[in-house]
């Protein structure tokens, strides 16, 4: 019991620094499927739909509806049975806007659909969760995982630091498993991040864990003293 709960102290800890900067905290209701509030309609889903649609309308205003559901339908297919095709999919939609078509004056019209503003953060939406519940080839929880604008761009495995096996390598190992299992979730994926409570380390979808790294300053200027914590500077 003290174990989980040390982990769980961990897991909070991290959930509310990032509420102190900006991200809205989803408790379980709201992240289960069933709810009248909920953001997902089963397990299986892994983006925040209700989230996703209405940035998509805020930050496209000049699109039409039809247009804007074809790039969310888009971003949902899968043209590839290998997790790194589709992540490196999403990562150009991301980066490049979605291609669309659609009818103007009479004319077809070419456009681009932008799922995240990146000239002005503000604009986004920024949420967290915990214990995220996917279902797929088995069902897993991640940690903690962190979305933008619907878009679960993050996912943070942590471990009990007071566990001499419960690693940083152990939680890298363990979104090994968790790419294996629940693949949809890491189809849009742009960080991930592990830490044992001591170190903290970020890393992409296909790097080894030698390829992981700590972060080293919180306001991109100054490095961080090292007698501050990883995970708060990351």
């Amino acid at each position: 019991m003290a174990s989980r709960f040390t982990e769980q102290a961990l897991e909070e800890l991290a959930i509310e620094k990032l509420e102190s900067i900006g991200y809205h905290y989803l408790n379980t209701e709201e992240i289960a499927p069933g709810g009248e509030a909920s953001a997902r309609e089963s397990f299986q889903q892994v983006l925040l739909q209700p989230q996703l649609e209405q940035a998509v309308a805020r930050l496209n205003p000049t699109i039409p509806p039809v247009a804007q559901q074809d790039a969310i339908k888009q971003l949902l297919r899968a043209d590839s049975p290998e997790l790194i095709n589709n992540n490196q999919s999403f990562h150009q939609m991301l980066t490049e806007g979605i291609n669309v078509s659609y009818q103007k004056d009479g004319n077809l019209r070419g456009d681009l659909v932008w799922l995240i503003d990146f000239d002005k953060p503000d604009n986004n939406d920024f949420h967290v969760s915990n214990q995220f519940t996917v279902i797929e080839n088995s069902e897993r929880r991640p940690d903690v995982v962190l979305f933008i604008n619907g878009l679960p761009l993050v996912v943070i495995e942590l471990k009990n630091p007071t566990d001499e096996k419960a690693t940083a390598k152990s939680a890298y190992n363990q979104l090994q498993t968790y790419k294996q299992e629940i693949p949809s979730l890491f189809h849009y994926n742009g960080l991930l991040v592990i830490s044992d409570g001591l170190e903290a380390k970020a890393g992409s979808l296909s790097a080894g864990f030698n390829r992981f790294m700590a972060w080293k300053t919180a306001d991109g200027e100054t490095e961080a003293s090292s007698t501050n914590p990883q995970m708060e500077t990351l």
